[in-house]
């Protein structure tokens, strides 16, 4: 059986994401209630992080503890990387060391090249271009709460950023409608714009995006790397700031999910974020057991 990655949402049929979900789930309540699920036992997982990060590399360490296995911190200063070895030969290396590699990353292109030549599972935990891990923790998170989001109205209010891609690919899988409200020149990639756009369409005004939305999401205005762009993007997304106005215009029990950390005052206002519609700790939370059901797919259901 040849080796499974997951780089973005393409990489699952939607039969097998829903059936993720549902795992994703049902490990939360065996951990919750003391149940053992070492399925990873005598796993080991290598984390190479080019990226800061608190939700992503807690959740994965935590898993494969919770699981029985092991964890491996790598950054570019620990390793041969961070001296120009290329990504092919650090691909290779790790296949014979470890059972799975989790990277964290700017360039796609980066995690593509050493899933290309790894014969271990890859996973991306973020890269510039998607952030699959979080959407598997927010559709985990809705499911939990709402049931089905087939059929539903989901919002994307910001920068048409890895997060709003990953949207886009999991609106596909999932057959909801995505209604992307985002200044001009903030759009997300076009191809995925083109190649599923019977699932989404942009709306400039966030108000009339949020109309009977069952989901309201946002990320921060900056992402790691655009630091240096903070003032420009703040005057260039005045306007789009989730507020309770806006929220007013979403299903009275439509959910706020922001997968964090959070600017309060710039992105979403104290009182959405705050507010008991929002499920952004559980979707935090929910991390850990995504990423579990996601092990658990890519080495139990290959061994």
């Amino acid at each position: 059986m040849s080796v499974r990655h997951f780089l973005s949402f393409k990489d699952l049929s939607t039969a097998e994401l829903k059936q993720l979900l549902k795992r994703a789930s049902e490990l939360k309540v065996m951990q919750r209630k003391h149940v053992p699920h070492e399925l990873m036992k005598n796993r080991t997982l290598a984390m190479i992080f080019e990226k800061s990060s608190t939700r992503t590399r807690v959740s994965f360490e935590t898993a494969m503890i919770q699981m029985g296995g092991g964890s491996i911190f790598l950054s570019p200063t620990d390793t041969q990387l961070g001296r120009g070895e290329p990504i092919e030969d650090t691909a290779r290396v790790l296949s014979e060391m470890v059972d799975v590699i989790m990277v964290r990353t700017f360039a796609h292109a980066k995690i593509e090249t050493l899933a290309r030549y790894s014969s271990v599972p890859v996973i991306n935990a973020l890269t510039d271009d998607f952030h699959p891990c979080q959407l598997l923790a927010d559709m985990q998170t809705y499911f939990e709460h709402r049931g089905d989001i087939a059929g539903k109205t989901v919002t994307w209010i910001g920068d048409g950023n890895n997060m709003c891609n990953s949207f886009i690919e999991a609106a596909a899988k999932l057959d909801f409608e995505l209604v992307i409200a985002c200044p001009n020149g903030y759009e997300p990639m076009a191809t995925l714009l083109d190649e599923h756009k019977q699932h989404v369409r942009i709306e400039r005004d966030p108000k009339k995006a949020a109309r009977n939305a069952a989901l309201v999401a946002t990320d921060v205005w900056a992402s790691m790397g655009q630091e240096a762009e903070q003032q420009k993007r703040i005057k260039d997304f005045a306007g789009f700031e989730v507020t309770r106005d806006i929220m007013s215009a979403a299903a009275s029990d439509a959910l706020f999910l922001h997968c964090l950390p959070a600017h309060r005052g710039e992105e979403v206002s104290a009182e959405v974020i705050d507010a008991p519609n929002s499920v952004v700790w559980d979707e935090a939370g929910n991390r850990l057991h995504a990423q579990k059901a996601l092990l658990e797919f890519l080495l139990c259901s290959q061994a």
